[in-house]
């Protein structure tokens, strides 16, 4: 076996070749890892959102809250369903909320972007003990006031506090206060008295969904059971959890593919330009792979030798592309989700899970795109070299 420092050598005296060679696989590292980070921000956010014990109503076929329409006279029998948690005094945990979306102007920039407007019930924030406060104050029942999540605060016209923007034309309300809910997609939202938003958009007597609370998560078949064997309120029951699941599946999957082949076509790139490189180094090190024959090292040897050598070349650019993308873990990114037709803001999520990928995606660069040159420089004759 041919020592390993005879490769790292070799990679140091070619300093140019391997440093450009490493800086395009350190490239294509970066896009897919963070291609993959933000996906996991997507599903990580969403998730975050629901909660196990918790269940969510929905008109029967609707994916979505914001097309779904339930009668208030039907939050009752949703209430009243088996397996809802009660308080201490009796009373079912739960919330009925209206979902709208409003096009707002984006600040510092041009065009407009969908802002979610969640209009809730009396009970709505008690029923998300998550959810806090963290300037001003929750809006007053009744008032012309609103209460934003603190990652769009300050990414829209009007968002922030103490400043003002039109619900709807002419109706103008108040900032009064931000929250933060544990990295939820709800910090995305613009939060209201459900009276105040149901009468700006003439939705006066219907809600968009009802949220309950359950005893624990296996009454879930209970409660559904309950809701949507009575076929007089056409409804559906899912749990919040894979409600929120499903919610993150299409923008997901949209960016991780698209990284994916993004970074396919610049590895593509990456693996050419090692290959050339690989192969300038067989070109040159003619002798030197002479002699490693005529030393008593075999075909094998060297064609290890040299594939070791571009796996190493890919691991350094993989790891400097890898460390490199953890710094977007402090950038936090705003897109429309799909489900929701309204503007998020997400961050990226560097897991491990997504660093193996990516420094695993670098070896299999390096074994591609160096397989070829080490053959190659196996099938050297060692005379011709020597004399070459």
């Amino acid at each position: 076996m041919i020592p390993i420092r005879y490769n790292v050598r070799s990679l140091i005296v070619r300093k140019a070749t391997t440093l450009a060679t490493a800086f395009g696989i350190a490239l294509v590292v970066f896009v897919l890892a963070a291609s993959l980070m933000l996906s996991a921000g997507i599903r990580k956010t969403l998730g975050a959102t629901g909660k196990p014990d918790n269940a969510i109503v929905l008109r029967m076929g609707s994916d979505a809250e914001l097309g779904s329409v339930i009668e208030e006279s039907s939050v009752p029998l949703i209430l009243a369903a088996p397996g809802v948690k009660v308080d201490g005094q009796g009373k079912p945990l739960g919330s009925s909320e209206v979902v709208v979306v409003a096009a707002m102007p984006k600040l510092g920039a041009d065009g407009v972007t969908n802002v979610s407007i969640r209009g809730l019930s009396d009970g709505g924030m008690a029923f998300r003990p998550e959810v806090h406060v963290v300037a001003g104050r929750p809006p007053r029942p009744g008032a012309d006031e609103v209460m934003i999540g603190s990652r769009i605060r300050g990414r829209i016209e009007g968002l922030e506090l103490d400043q003002t923007f039109d619900l709807k034309k002419n109706r103008p309300v108040r900032v009064v206060g931000v929250f933060d809910a544990g990295g939820s997609s709800y910090e995305s939202e613009v939060w209201g008295d459900g009276d105040l938003v149901r009468q700006a958009y003439h939705r006066e007597g219907i809600y968009s969904s009802v949220r309950v609370e359950l005893e624990s998560p296996t009454k879930f078949d209970a409660f559904r059971a309950g809701v949507e064997n009575d076929k007089r309120l056409g409804l559906q029951a899912l749990r919040e959890t894979a409600f929120y699941e499903k919610q993150s599946e299409g923008v997901a999957t949209f960016v991780g593919v698209l990284g994916t082949v993004v970074s396919i076509f610049f590895a593509a790139g990456a693996m050419i330009g090692g290959m050339i490189t690989m192969y300038g180094a067989v070109a040159s090190r003619q002798r030197e792979i002479g002699t490693l024959r005529a030393l008593g090292f075999s075909r094998r040897s060297v064609l290890s030798s040299f594939l070791l050598e571009a796996v190493m070349l890919s691991i350094v650019g993989g790891a400097v592309g890898a460390a490199a993308s953890m710094l977007m873990g402090f950038v936090q990114f705003s897109m429309i989700n799909m489900a929701s037709w309204s503007e998020m803001v997400f961050s990226f999520d560097p897991t491990l899970r997504v660093i193996t990928i990516s420094l695993v995606f670098a070896c299999g660069m390096g074994l591609v795109g160096g397989l070829l040159p080490a053959i190659r420089a196996a099938r050297t004759s060692p005379l011709q070299a020597i004399r070459g």
